[in-house]
Formats: structure tokens, sequence, C-alpha cells
């Protein structure tokens, strides 16, 4: 029996400001298929075990492949576009999406983001892999999967903001400057870094790379070709989707990233993640938390401290409590000086 504090699952409100984003969304969607813009999937890299995938993707809706305008849309995102563009698609929600990879093919359903995020059964060898991903109306896209070996024993994972990407967040004026303003090409890499994940990954060829951002899915395409353009390791995304959520204002970054680090330590419970962050928002705390609470998951924790100017216009610096954390922990200004305290450690 359901008490007034317990409600029945179907009796829970949806947060009004979900209400009004689903009505504005869904005004966008009518307005974009009479102008003859169809479901189109953007694919994300994804990753595994020899047991299962788990597939990202977001349904948008755009012109038709083979339009004019569809090409002069992509052309122009090639070369470099504000950032406030990225947000003007159109998400399609509750969408159904047809993945295909292994031999198996199945039906999944996009949430109310256009956001796919789903694990699927299925046996493939360790290496690289790619998942067929198709809706009704749409092309095939491909989205490269990392399928990890059983006998792999370390994995990377690193926040972007301020840790791979210089953007003063969390900072509201200069945070929205840097996400819908900027171009991307505009955008600088955090000095040392990507020297630094280079050189650990090729260490360990076999680990699996993480971004883990709460930033949003909207600017995946522009983060994954900074990355590229900026020499850092492929890897997987994950990200979040702005905006209200049923129950709240606004979707919780913190929560993102914990929910995300303690599915990795469930999924691989036999890795040991080196955690790459800086202490310009909640990454020591984050980090901290995790390393006490799963001690065997965690192989070192590496913290880029932001200088005098950008910990102003981050807010300041994070105040971590490191009870219980035996992982080493290191810290310098810039990746050049952690690669060598990383040396030290014996990671490299």
């Amino acid at each position: 029996m359901r008490t007034p504090d317990h409600p029945a699952p179907d009796a829970v409100r949806v947060h009004r400001a979900a209400r009004i984003e689903d009505w504005f969304h869904g005004i966008r969607e009518r307005s974009a298929r009479r102008r003859g813009h169809v479901p189109t999937i953007v694919p994300y890299a994804g990753y595994g075990s020899v047991d299962w995938v788990r597939i990202l993707c977001r349904v948008l809706l755009s012109k038709p492949a083979g339009s004019r305008g569809s090409a002069r849309t992509r052309a122009r995102r090639e070369q470099g576009i504000r950032g406030w563009r990225s947000f003007t698609s159109v998400p399609v929600g509750d969408v159904a999406v047809r993945i295909r990879i292994g031999g198996q093919e199945l039906e999944v359903v996009a949430d109310r983001g256009g956001v796919v995020d789903a694990k699927v059964p299925v046996s493939l060898p360790p290496g690289r892999h790619e998942a067929v991903l198709s809706t009704d109306g749409g092309v095939d896209q491909h989205a490269p999967i990392d399928v990890i070996a059983p006998d792999t024993k370390l994995g990377i994972i690193s926040d972007v903001d301020d840790t791979v990407m210089v953007t003063a967040l969390p900072r509201p004026l200069l945070a929205a400057w840097n996400t819908f303003v900027l171009d991307e090409h505009a955008r600088m890499p955090t000095p040392g870094m990507a020297v630094l994940l280079e050189r650990l990954s090729r260490a360990h060829p076999d680990a699996p790379v993480i971004y883990l951002s709460t930033g949003a899915w909207n600017v995946a395409p522009t983060l994954t070709r900074f990355l590229s353009r900026n020499l850092y390791p492929a890897g997987t995304l994950l990200l979040t989707d702005w905006g209200p959520t049923h129950d709240r204002l606004f979707r919780s970054g913190r929560i993102h990233k914990e929910d995300n680090l303690r599915r990795l330590a469930h999924e691989f419970p036999d890795m040991r993640w080196v955690l790459i962050g800086d202490d310009g928002q909640h990454d020591e705390s984050i980090y901290g938390e995790f390393a006490a609470e799963h001690p065997e998951n965690v192989e070192a924790i590496a913290i880029r401290q932001l200088s005098a100017g950008e910990a102003v216009l981050a807010g300041g610096r994070s105040r971590a409590e490191l009870h219980g954390v035996s992982a080493p922990w290191i810290s310098a200004n810039d990746g050049a000086t952690l690669l060598k305290r990383m040396e030290e450690l014996g990671l490299l």
C-alpha cells in the first residue's frame, strides 16, 4: 500500500520546468518537421566488456542528408562555430533507435532530451568495434565502441573543464561566454595536460580513457574535435543533459560524476583508475569520497592546481577532506609537473 509520503510511481508530479521544456521542444519539433527535417542520430564513442557494451548517442532533427542546407551546415561546423549553435538543435525524445552490433539487433528509446544511454548484452572480443545506429527516416550512423579486455587492470578518468580545457567554470558569465559564444578554435588547452594523458595512455595501451564532465551532450562533437586537434588520446565522453529533470529544476553535475564513477567501479570491479581533475570545482571531494568508498578501484589521484587568476575566475579553490584515502594523491600547477610526479609513482 502507498502512503502520502511514498506515492505510486505514476502519481509523482513532473517538475513544472520540465513540463515547460517539453512544451517548448514540442513546438520546435513540429516546426522543424514541417520544414522537412528528419530524425538524425549523432553517435558518440562507447565502451564495454566482452559481454556487453554501452551505447551512447543523441537524436536530433536536421535537414535530410544530401540537401544543400545540410551540406552548408556541416561545412560551417567543420570550419569552427560559435558555441551557441550547438544548443539550437532540436532534440527528439521518445523515438525508437535500432542498434546493430555483433550480429545482434535490438531497439531502444531515446529519453526526453533525445539521449540514448543503453547497456547492450553482446559477446565481442577485446578491441575496437562499431555499432550501427538507425532510426526511421534517418541515415545509418556508426558509433565506435572500445571493448576492454578482461585482464585490463588500469583505466584513466579525466575531467574536462579547467583540466584539459581552460574554461574558468563555474563562474556563470564566463561559463556562458566560453560555452555559448567562444569559437571552438579559440578554446585553449591546459598547458601540459595533452602530453600527460598521451604519455599515460601510451604507457598503458590497453587502458580505457574516459572524459567525465558536467558539460552538455550538445557540445560533444565540438569537444571531440578539440581533443583530437590538441592531441589528447581518444576516449569516451560521459556528459550530461542540461536543464530540468522530472523532479528538480537543474541536473546536478556532482551527482552525474558520482553516479558514473560508481557505475564504472561496478562494471569493472577489478579495474584501478587514475583519476585526473582540478581544484576549481568539486573534483577533489568527488574523487576523495570515491577513493574512500572504493579504495580497490583507485590507483592514483592527480589534481591540477589552478593559478591564482584562474582560481578567482572559477570562484575559488575546493577544500577537500582526505580522510580514509589510501591512494597516492599528487597535485601541481601544470601537466608537465604532474607528469614528473606520475613517473615517480611508477605509472609511466
